[in-house]
């Protein structure tokens, strides 16, 4: 069908972004303190232009946005010169005002500044031909001089000034990059896990927040300029030809369904590939972790606006040619060539979503996530496909879009530096003190407050003229974050984003130390076995080895707290920080034995200590050994897991909990401690 194929191939080309009209912009004086800012569009052979005013449900008029300004005011409402014959519109079905050749578009002006001073806005509008329709949002700058109060000669008018639509950068390759097998560590054992109550409840509470976050990462990536712009004309196809109501809900409902499809087989390929293996990579080998730092760095620039990423032309083509079936396989293969065409703004909130699913310990989290994602991306299409008239209250495109990507850029760049973070904690490095993250964070936080204030600003930014409402409410939350930030320069925990910065132990000033109390380690851990590569958190005194923890228990006839935990674990730190530090919890750990026992670490034992274990597989590191005791005697991987036993190591519970509530994990002391 021509009208599905028109939309299709639109779709693809707003990835090259060929702009078949050339605009330039002047401005005329006329009689006293008023001018005429004039628009004028050379619009190439074959295209035409819609005018000012369209019918409903037709195409997408020509548009002028203006910045708000007190150095003038406009008078009246745009003048067409010539005016747009009108004619039926094939594509539309309708008679509709159309431009070919050249236009001017007139806009009258009262000048109310003295001094000189420069307008500022957007030109939304849709260009057609024979084969595609094509929406366009360009900026324009226009300088204009200022009135002085007393008469003064007539001014001549300004020579035009050559507005140059933007040029997307070159579409760049995608590299896939494969890793040695060698790199990938298989689990030793899989065993089912079937945790009591509170832990499984956890457990569901941290998926259902992953789950929360693909939807709102999924409405976030609406708000970007790679699909906002192409929401009203979808909900058009929709409405083409001969469809009825019902016809054009069913499209949109297709539409959006398809779009969720689509992003779940990346889920399903990642659960697919996904194994105990892989996700002990992902969370800790250094090869893993600097990829996904570099590759969050890549897409931050790419939203700074340094370049352009997005999949090859050649691929959405093809799709194209799949549109013309017409009916719903039409709307399916829509929603294939927009997951394309977007993926250049989508694509950092898909790799995020991936890096979380994979790092966690359900097959159906990559799968969910990336359905979650996929429908929250396509709800819009299908809400407004049921109801077409709430396409005239959604915001103009403009300015405000590329905004929302400078502000996701800020917040990748942050959530990058958790790799590193992991890097330095599982490889036991020194080059992050606490004080050195947090400062870091501070600074971007503290750029993208004065960059939603409009204090900074990027290339293809437009200046803020006013703070918005909205734009407000974020400044402030972004500041308060800041604040919230710095004493924890000084030692403050921090509890509310202790999973993603480091441990106490890296913390070098303290204020608390001056006050008689510290969270600084006692020099006295280090003369423990593995004192010098672990330690625990508010300044805890334990083990980290089995044998050498259960032997201290004997002789002290004291209960062990079995910790096991891992590098890159943040459910772990979050526990210690958040639970552990609990003044009850804390004197209720004093009274057990604690032997944290690192299950993925990487450091080599003596040949002497080295086993086989019932897999057939070495032993050989502290990681696996720990991993094997683990799963052999407690029946799961999961972490964090903690196991109350007495002193000759036999459990005092059926099992053990892991992310749990404070009320939960004090429970669990307690029964340790034979006190329930």
């Amino acid at each position: 069908m021509k009208k599905i194929l028109l939309f299709a191939l639109a779709f693809a080309t707003l990835s090259l972004n060929a702009n078949p009209v050339n605009w330039s912009f002047s401005v005329n004086p006329l009689s006293g303190n008023r001018a005429e800012l004039i628009f004028s569009a050379n619009i190439e052979p074959g295209w035409n232009l819609y005018a000012v005013e369209v019918p409903p449900n037709g195409p997408l008029p020509t548009e002028f946005t203006y910045n708000p300004s007190n150095a003038f005011r406009k008078i009246g409402s745009v003048r067409e010169d010539p005016p747009a014959p009108i004619v039926f519109d094939a594509t539309f079905e309708m008679e509709v005002g159309k431009h070919t050749g050249n236009v001017r578009f007139i806009q009258i002006i009262e000048i109310l500044s003295e001094q000189n001073f420069t307008i500022t806005g957007s030109i939304d509008y849709m260009v057609c031909d024979d084969v595609m329709c094509m929406p366009f949002d360009i900026e324009f700058s226009i300088p204009v001089r200022g009135i002085p109060r007393t008469p003064a000669p007539e001014v001549a008018a300004q020579t035009p000034v050559q507005q140059v639509p933007a040029q997307e950068a070159p579409a760049q390759e995608v590299v896939e990059v494969e890793t040695e097998e060698t790199l990938i560590e298989e689990t030793e054992i899989s065993v089912p896990f079937t945790p009591e109550g509170d832990t499984e409840r956890a457990s569901n509470n941290r998926f259902w927040l992953f789950i929360f976050l693909a939807i709102g990462a999924g409405f976030m990536a609406v708000l970007t300029p790679c699909v906002f712009p192409l929401i009203p004309m979808t909900v058009s196809f929709f409405m083409s030809g001969e469809s009825t109501r019902k016809q054009t809900m069913i499209k949109g409902v297709v539409f959006g369904l398809s779009v969720a499809f689509l992003y779940s087989i990346l889920g399903i390929i990642v659960a697919i590939t996904n194994s105990p293996g892989i996700a002990n990579v992902l969370s800790t080998h250094w090869i893993a972790n600097t990829l996904f730092f570099l590759l969050f760095i890549v897409f931050a620039c790419s939203f700074f606006g340094l370049f352009e990423i997005s999949l090859p032309a050649g691929l959405s083509n093809k799709l194209d040619a799949k549109a013309d079936k017409g009916g719903l396989m039409a709307a399916f293969f829509m929603a294939a060539v927009l997951t394309i065409v977007s993926f250049s703004c989508t694509g950092p909130f898909v790799a995020v979503l991936l890096v979380e699913a994979a790092r966690g310990t359900s097959a159906l989290q990559p799968i969910l996530g990336m359905f979650a994602f996929g429908f929250a991306l396509g709800l819009p299409f299908m809400l407004l496909s049921m109801a077409p008239s709430l396409l005239k209250k959604l915001p103009k495109s403009g300015g405000w879009l590329n905004s929302v990507k400078v502000v996701f850029a800020f917040i990748l760049l942050a959530f990058s530096m958790t790799f590193l973070l992991t890097i330095e904690s599982f490889y036991s490095l020194s080059f992050f003190t606490r004080e050195v993250y947090l400062g870091i964070w501070i600074v971007i936080f503290t750029l993208m407050g004065f960059y939603l204030l409009g204090k900074i600003k990027f290339a293809h930014d437009s200046d803020v003229k006013h703070v918005g409402v909205f734009r407000l409410f974020l400044v402030i939350a972004t500041f308060s974050f800041v604040v919230y930030l710095i004493p924890g320069l000084f030692g403050a925990p921090l509890r509310a984003i202790s999973g993603m910065i480091p441990t106490m132990s890296k913390q070098q000033f303290d204020l608390r130390q001056f006050g008689g109390t510290t969270s600084f380690q006692d020099q006295t851990q280090r003369q423990v076995r593995h004192g010098d590569i672990f330690s625990l958190p508010h300044g805890l005194q334990g083990f980290f080895d089995y044998e050498e923890g259960l032997a201290y228990a004997r002789q002290t006839g004291r209960p062990i707290l079995l910790d096991f935990t891992g590098h890159g674990c943040r459910n772990c730190r979050e526990m210690e920080s958040r639970v552990w530090s609990d003044p009850e919890v804390l004197a209720l750990l004093n009274e057990f034995v604690i032997i944290a026992l690192y299950t993925n670490d990487r450091t080599v034992l003596p040949e002497a200590e080295h086993f086989t274990g019932t897999d057939g597989r070495l032993k050989n590191t502290i990681g696996r050994q720990n991993a094997y005791l683990q799963i052999t005697r407690f029946g799961t991987n999961t972490l964090p897991y903690y196991v109350v036993l007495d002193s000759e190591g036999n459990p005092l519970r059926d099992r053990g909990v892991g992310f749990v509530s404070r009320d939960v994990f004090i429970e669990h002391l307690l029964i340790g401690l034979g006190r329930r």
